[in-house]
């Protein structure tokens, strides 16, 4: 019986990319580096009998139906807003993601750009690289407290509840914003729900984890920017369109609050024009899942998915 053919956008890890070629006919090779054209998505779709994108490629209406044999596509993410996903769903086509497996990753990086904005740490290593640090002095580099400030996290799902567990490691307080309230067991001590306007005016610490939806999409804008306290610290590890860079920009330049972490952008892979010169903002190249076992995992997920639904089953993450 001949191998099932598939389609991956971009290059994958190693034990990943051998997984494929061992059970699948490739359409095409990826490379290292390579972002694929609208005309070679175009052409691997057509000839797909699955295919592995990621957040990064758009997966619209125009393309699928090109894919007169494609049966699934599994998105290499939790999220899906790259994916016509009732496009998908008209022509018989499941799409699927990625759930849990990247929840720890990105919560962790999450910390890391609360710790790297609040204590300067970027600023810091580049100081001393340059050669020109003089030696330590009381006034240098002070930076802002962590223990005992209130964690603000607005989407309370399975990264945001990761995110407010660590947060009992600092002595943290935390207040939540979601559409619904946690079931008893879930709550940590000193967990509090509140409306997003109580979140931001109230938080030292705002951390956003909710999905990208047009609901969503510049939730937090100017009017929100400016309610937070002035020595707050925002951090988005979610998608980069629910905050309104422009805005973040200009309140951050006029000292509304002290500083942002930013692993998501707006128009991703450009970043608002300004911000780079700031130096109470750390900057990551979407980071939240890179890690070796996460983002191995995360094609391990892909690939089970695929094998379900080539061989007449049902998926195990089905978003359609």
């Amino acid at each position: 019986m001949p191998l099932s053919s598939i389609y991956i956008t971009r290059l994958l890890p190693a034990p990943i990319m051998e997984a494929i070629r061992t059970c699948y006919v490739l359409v095409s090779e990826p490379r290292e580096g390579d972002i694929p054209t609208t005309e070679a998505m175009r052409r691997g779709f057509a000839d797909a009998h699955a295919v592995i994108c990621t957040l990064a490629d758009p997966i619209t209406d125009e393309l699928l139906a090109a894919a007169s044999r494609l049966k699934i596509v599994a998105n290499y993410a939790v999220g899906y807003n790259n994916i016509d996903v009732a496009a998908a769903t008209r022509r018989g086509i499941v799409v699927t993601n990625t759930p849990e497996v990247l929840t720890d990753a990105t919560a962790d990086l999450t910390w890391a750009l609360m710790l790297a904005v609040a204590r300067r740490v970027v600023e810091g290593d580049r100081w001393t690289r340059s050669g020109t640090w003089p030696g330590w002095a009381p006034t240098q580099m002070l930076g802002t407290d962590i223990s005992g400030k209130t964690l603000g996290i607005i989407g309370m799902g399975r990264i945001g509840q990761a995110v407010a567990r660590r947060a009992a490691g600092f002595d943290m307080p935390v207040l939540y914003a979601s559409r619904h309230r946690l079931p008893h067991r879930a709550l940590y001590t000193g967990w509090k729900r509140a409306s997003i306007r109580q979140v931001i005016e109230r938080s030292d610490f705002l951390s956003l984890h909710v999905p990208l939806t047009e609901l969503t999409r510049h939730l937090i804008g100017a009017k929100e920017l400016a309610l937070m306290k002035p020595g707050a610290i925002l951090i988005n590890t979610a998608r980069g369109p629910v905050v309104d860079e422009a805005a973040l920009l200009v309140t951050l330049q006029q000292g509304t609050f002290a500083g942002a972490g930013l692993d998501v952008y707006e128009r991703e892979p450009r970043i608002q024009a300004g911000l780079e010169q700031l130096p109470n903002v750390v900057l990551l190249p979407h980071l939240g899942s890179a890690t070796q076992h996460t983002r191995i995992k995360m094609g391990l997920i892909c690939l089970e998915n695929i094998a379900a639904v080539l061989g007449g089953l049902a998926p195990l993450n089905p978003v359609s």
